[in-house]
């Protein structure tokens, strides 16, 4: 922050929850009509969008290669972890859904109940991670397009056909940048058809999964399975640790607060009936791909239509190559939208400039976010391997898991009565064993990786210091607000009764 700040704030006011202090507690307030997202999402779109978010380069890609290199056929016991850590953090996101009818997803949440600087840590994490995984997904999209181009007779040339490392002769994966910017086209035509192409698209991937099941168990072969676990269990929770983020879609859908018809009521059940769905074809899934081929021999970039094609299978090996494709899409679209959301939401509250959230006229989304965030991600996707990305947005969202998890726990005890839409079950013990869960994973992650996102939040620091502090308390002055004032927020398109200009406390930092 300025020295001018500085100097008149002294240490117990800095830290706070006072008009100074970095630990206020905020709410955003009601935008003007203008300036705001229209509700167009029900809950069939809501979970569709958690679906397509959820089910894409985990399955189709991230499968095959864990199942190969580190937990064998135990990768379904990998997934099964990863998602029971998930759903931990899952209810305590769905409590917060049905609390806080607001873009913003972890940031909005945290900022309201831990405060300012910590919803900034948060948020500007989440914006590198939502980042990184449009690019790993659209990374790993390349495999099955290339699988589908050949079968055809097409053969891209090799320069485009990977980043810089990835082969020789690889120069950029040209495909990834394609469907990178091809999305941030597709989101900037409006919430309302852009979420309809989601709807079309995740039905027909989830079609796709479901003929690979059916057929493929008419194929597995019980030999195949074992030994269950070569790398021993610990490669299996090695596993989970790296397919994570094929499981948490849930957290970009609950960017999309100010777009949901009843936000409080529908957002809560569409983020857990898409993990539940998404669960279940992920175990089916993964039993009948190590069923049909011995992990040995799984394909790390190609492994469904790879397994089908070595039963002879070949037809419907591309049908799975181009639902695979499909499915990565929908994923990248999810994410890209959370992003774009989270964007709009930093900046409306001032973290960072105005410009960034603006809102199109006539369309009515963060026109500028979407591109900025489709450009970026073409970039990463198109000139960096896939590893480094994936554990990087693994390491981001496990953090936020473990800041959200504790939220809950403290507002659940901070203030019992307020109306939820939704309630964790299982207090205190669900949102503990999110935070034990999370930090569990990340302690099977690179150091190197910790060293990446320690320096990126020292530059969310930077920025929030010479930035975001002053210009916030110009766009929301005042204290902390009453944790009341959330029950005045509205989830429709009328504005909150009173949720403009929220009560304050005592200026003084507590």
């Amino acid at each position: 922050m300025s020295t001018t700040e500085t100097s008149h704030a002294k240490l117990p006011e800095l830290l706070g929850r006072g008009p100074r202090g970095i630990f206020r507690r905020t709410l955003p307030s009601e935008q003007p009509s203008g300036e705001r997202m229209v509700r167009t999402l029900g809950l069939t779109q809501l979970t569709m969008i958690g679906i397509g978010a959820i089910i894409g380069a985990g399955v189709f890609s991230l499968a095959a290669a864990v199942a190969r290199d580190v937990a064998g056929p135990a990768v379904v016991i990998s997934f099964l972890v990863a998602g029971a850590a998930s759903l931990c953090a899952a209810f305590a996101y769905a409590e917060f859904a049905g609390m806080v009818p607001k873009a913003g997803s972890s940031y909005t949440y945290c900022a309201a109940v831990l405060g300012e600087v910590v919803g900034w840590i948060v948020g500007w994490d989440l914006l590198l991670e939502y980042t990184a995984i449009v690019a790993v997904v659209a990374i790993g999209m390349s495999g099955y397009m290339g699988f589908l181009l050949e079968a055809v007779g097409v053969h891209l040339p090799v320069w485009a056909m990977g980043a810089p490392g990835t082969g020789d002769g690889h120069r950029i994966d040209l495909v990834a940048v394609l469907i990178c910017l091809g999305v941030a086209w597709l989101l900037t035509r409006g919430t309302r058809t852009s979420a309809r192409v989601e709807t079309v698209l995740t039905i027909v991937k989830i079609a796709i999964v479901l003929v690979v099941v059916v057929v493929g168990m008419t194929k597995v072969d019980g030999g195949n399975l074992q030994p269950f676990a070569p790398f021993g269990y610990g490669g299996a929770f090695t596993g989970a640790a790296t397919v994570f983020f094929a499981v948490f879609g849930y957290d970009a859908l609950s960017t999309a607060a100010e777009e949901s018809i009843e936000a409080r009521r529908k957002l809560p059940k569409a983020m857990l009936l898409s993990l539940g769905i998404s669960m279940v074809l992920y175990v089916l899934a993964c039993l009948v791909l190590t069923g049909m081929q011995h992990y040995s021999e799984l394909n790390p970039t190609s492994g469904f239509s790879s397994a089908f094609q070595s039963v002879g299978l070949s037809g419907l090996a591309n049908v799975i190559a181009v639902g695979a494709v499909i499915g990565i899409v929908t994923v990248t679209f999810s994410f890209m939208m959370g992003a774009s959301r989270l964007w709009y939401a930093l900046s409306r509250d001032g973290l960072m400039p105005a410009w960034f959230g603006a809102i199109h006229p006539k369309r009515r989304i963060p026109h500028r976010a979407t591109w900025l965030i489709g450009i970026i991600s073409a970039v990463l996707a198109g000139l960096l391997p896939i590893n480094a990305v994936a554990e990087l947005t693994n390491i981001g969202v496990l953090l936020a898991f473990v800041v959200v998890s504790a939220a809950v726990l403290i507002l659940r005890y901070r203030k019992p009565n307020l109306s939820r839409g939704f309630r964790c079950p299982g207090m205190p013990f669900t949102p503990v064993l999110g935070i034990i869960f999370s930090v569990w994973l990340m302690s099977f992650l690179r150091w190197e990786t910790w060293l990446r996102l320690g320096a990126w939040l020292v530059v969310g620091l930077v920025i929030y210091a010479a930035y975001g502090y002053r210009r916030t308390r110009r766009v929301m002055p005042g204290g902390s607000v009453d944790l009341d004032a959330l029950e005045e927020m509205s989830d429709s398109d009328e504005p909150a009764r009173a949720a403009a200009v929220p009560p304050q406390e005592p200026t003084g930092g507590r």
